[in-house]
């Protein structure tokens, strides 16, 4: 019998996640030892260089996330999900 998509899905989703919350558990980490201030600059730039890189570890993620959610939506029509408006602060109006 041949695995639909969402019981193949799943595992990768749940992979996903923990990648997530591990990227982001470090990235705080890195952070708080940044702020610390108790880094020669060489240790400063390596730390950021790799804060940059959980960064984008994180964003990805959430941008599948978003995609996944969009099909979850409406499975009929996966070909129609697009990624979400990345608005700076999605609570500001265009109005002002």
């Amino acid at each position: 019998m041949a695995k639909t998509p969402d019981t193949q899905a799943a595992p990768q989703d749940a992979s996903a996640v923990a990648d997530f919350e591990q990227s982001m558990q470090a990235l705080e980490q890195l952070v708080a030892k940044m702020e610390a201030g108790d880094m020669t600059l060489e240790e400063s730039l390596a730390a950021y260089e790799r804060g940059v890189g959980l960064y984008r570890r994180c964003q990805s993620a959430l941008e599948q996330a978003e995609l996944r959610v969009r099909q979850l939506s409406d499975p009929a029509r996966p070909e129609q999900a697009n990624p979400f408006e990345n608005d700076d602060n999605p609570f500001e109006s265009d109005d002002d």
